[in-house]
């Protein structure tokens, strides 16, 4: 008489079993890929592979940033390392080039410095020979035009000429804050946070 946990408990199919004693006797002998295991292993990657793709559709990412995003989920640490290994295999995963357009668009768009770049990387994972590739593409001529496009900004909120030397030194503290926030040496900055000022209200004088 059956007990209570075999009541409409599904019986395992005897063929089933066989095959995969069979995968089983045939996987410890070394004896090369198995269909059976093929198929298993492709159905436990599917699942990690889909929201690899999902986070990569979003925007590019680098292999530790994505790993730590699947793990996250709760994936097979195993299962993560071997979809981030095919992902890498097909050029979808490429650190050496997201470093290098992460370097591209942040230094133009977000007036980063180099400096602040190369520690972003280096958070994201990001080896130090693939950093100093992507950070290269940055002279130092970049560098400055960057550094006084965000002093230029800054300064355009001045609306009146400063009221005394106290003034003047606090509004220049704005300017190079804004620079020193992102990264630029810290002589760059004064240099051209007092280059701009004095352009800035140069301008107010001829309104």
């Amino acid at each position: 008489m059956a007990g209570p946990r075999d009541r409409g408990a599904a019986q395992p199919d005897p063929e089933k079993l066989e095959q995969l004693k069979e995968a089983v006797e045939a996987y410890e002998r070394g004896e090369g890929s198995n269909q059976l295991f093929d198929r298993t292993r492709e159905e436990a990657l599917a699942p990690v592979r889909k929201r690899a793709l999902g986070l990569l559709d979003q925007r590019a990412r680098s292999r530790d940033e994505l790993r730590s995003r699947l793990l996250r989920a709760e994936f097979e640490p195993q299962l993560v390392e071997d979809v981030l290994d095919q992902l890498q295999g097909s050029g979808l995963l490429n650190d050496a080039a997201f470093a290098h357009e992460w370097v591209r668009q942040r230094a133009k768009r977000r007036g980063k410095s180099s400096r602040f770049l190369d520690r972003e990387l280096q958070q994201k994972g990001v080896a130090q020979a693939d950093r100093a590739e992507a950070l290269a593409q940055l002279s130092e001529a970049d560098e400055e035009a960057t550094a006084r496009a965000v002093a230029e900004k800054k300064a355009r909120q001045v609306r009146h000429r400063p009221d005394g030397r106290a003034e003047y030194d606090k509004v220049l503290r704005r300017i190079v804050g804004a620079m020193a926030r992102r990264g630029f040496p810290e002589g760059m900055a004064l240099r051209l946070g007092r280059e701009v000022l004095e352009q800035r209200l140069a301008e107010l004088d001829g309104e």
